[in-house]
């Protein structure tokens, strides 16, 4: 299938502040969707960490091979900037991330939606992201790094001034995603035969093919604090069975759903 291309201009950051050292605590900053190159989303599910972990945590079916996009709204009346952090690398420098304010990020305008497709190796291109096993994953190939394994991350960083570009012309509105280029229609239910089809090897992120991706770079000043920070967990199916996070496999006839009563009958009287 020949995928429907669209060009987006986007903002990547030059020079930075100090590091971040707090989180503001702050959600509903960006919307977060990882979408499929059908245009369907991959259901997110909330889980909430033992540990106390700043943020907002959910767990995310992986479906290997399938291609992926990373769509990010900014829904605040600022500009911000984000660090996104794939498998624990910064998916446009590769190095690895702690989603400090130090590293490289991609800038939002107020209001906009950005969509990611891959690793940027360029300023005019990206290698797509895929999911696939852990041994054939960017992170683990190149870096040999699986601290971060089946992660995406995205904290987000407030204008702390206003931008300076390195041109004197004022800088281009990144343009927001084309109507129809992702749905918001769920993916549809995987069924109980592929999870069995999948190898026991984690879920990571490949490295694969370029696509034309332009970019801008601009001088961007944040704040020192973490305004929101969102993880995701993607993992094949059959792990996310076993966790319990999602219903996988027939039903259990000695196991009903409902309120755990006996049905009353229709005509029943007594």
């Amino acid at each position: 299938m020949v995928r429907k291309m669209f060009l987006m201009m986007v903002f990547l950051v030059l020079a930075v502040a100090q590091s971040a050292c707090a989180y503001a605590g702050r959600t509903g900053v960006v919307d977060v969707r990882i979408v499929s190159d059908t245009g369907s989303e991959f259901t997110k599910y909330r889980t909430y960490p033992r540990v106390n972990n700043e943020g907002r945590y959910f767990y995310m079916e992986a479906v290997k091979g399938e291609k992926y996009s990373i769509e990010v709204t900014n829904k605040s009346d600022g500009q911000i900037g984000v660090v996104i952090a794939v498998d624990g690398r910064n998916i446009i420098s590769g190095n690895k991330s702690d989603l400090k304010n130090n590293e490289r990020m991609y800038i939002i305008s107020p209001h906009a939606t950005n969509t990611f497709e891959g690793w940027r190796t360029g300023m005019d291109k990206t290698n797509r992201f895929y999911f696939a096993e852990q041994s054939d994953s960017y992170a683990e190939k190149v870096f040999s790094d699986g601290s971060a394994m089946g992660t995406i991350a995205v904290a987000v960083y407030r204008e702390k001034l206003p931008p300076i570009t390195l041109k004197s012309e004022m800088p281009y509105r990144a343009q927001e995603a084309p109507a129809g280029a992702a749905s918001h229609a769920p993916m549809e239910k995987r069924s109980y035969d592929r999870a069995e089809k999948e190898k026991s090897e984690q879920a990571g992120t490949g490295f694969g093919e370029t696509t034309y991706s332009p970019a801008r770079q601009v001088h961007f000043e944040s704040e020192n604090i973490i305004a929101e920070k969102i993880v995701l967990k993607y993992e094949w199916r059959q792990e996310l069975c076993k966790k319990g996070i999602i219903g996988c496999g027939p039903k259990n006839r000695l196991w009903p759903d409902g309120n755990g009563f006996a049905p009353v009958p229709k005509d029943f009287r007594g």
